[in-house]
């Protein structure tokens, strides 16, 4: 069965590129993204995992770890990172698990069987310090994910796991925030005290809470 929002982050133990980890206890108290890639050395994958890596200060400002996956083996992965360091001329500081069993590609459903039975699809699981499941996403093989997106998600999700808040279309940081449905106006106005613009009685804008 596909894993939904909501529900618990299996847990597995997995050797990774800095070692093995038991993944619930590896996340602790932090948020977590675990992000596959369907092989080493392909070049979508190569800018991809250059991409975290250079955006690793801005995943650990947001208390999130990051933990990659393939179904190739440690040597690979290992025979791999250089390039992957060279070309984003960076350094990558996150582990890379080496699931050749595939056993944590068949526990997430990241097999492609369609494109190949030992491809994995470029899916992404956020999950929060609670190990639910806060968002997935799954792209085709051929197009690259972006992760200054997934970096928005992220703060969205902190911001409306935290205040009785949504985040409208395209919203970034420091942007106002929906009021939520559930909390009536009157209430709104004494909880927001930055300020309430009722644009419509279901669509109330409020600056962001935790600014």
């Amino acid at each position: 069965m596909s894993l939904r929002l909501g529900d618990i982050a299996p847990d597995f133990e997995a050797n990774t590129t800095q070692g093995t980890i038991n993944f619930h206890e590896w996340l602790g108290d932090s948020w977590g993204m675990l992000f596959s890639h369907p092989s080493d050395f392909t070049p979508v994958c190569t800018t991809e995992l250059g991409k975290t890596a250079l955006l690793q200060g801005e995943f650990e400002k947001r208390n999130v770890k990051v933990l990659a996956i393939s179904v190739d083996d440690l040597d690979s992965h290992n025979r791999w990172i250089p390039d992957i360091n060279e070309l984003s001329n960076t350094q990558v500081n996150f582990p890379l698990i080496a699931d050749e069993s595939r056993k944590v590609a068949l526990l997430y459903d990241m097999l492609h069987p369609n494109a190949s039975e030992k491809a994995t699809v470029r899916s992404v699981f956020i999950i929060g310090p609670d190990k639910k499941i806060k968002l997935t996403l799954t792209y085709p093989a051929s197009t690259g994910r972006n992760f200054n997106e997934i970096l928005r998600v992220v703060d969205s999700l902190q911001l409306t796991a935290n205040y009785s808040v949504a985040t409208p279309a395209d919203w970034k940081d420091g942007e106002d925030v929906i009021v939520v449905p559930a909390v009536s106006t009157e209430d709104a106005q004494k909880k927001f005290t930055k300020g309430l613009n009722i644009v419509k009685p279901y669509l109330r804008y409020t600056p962001q809470p935790n600014k």
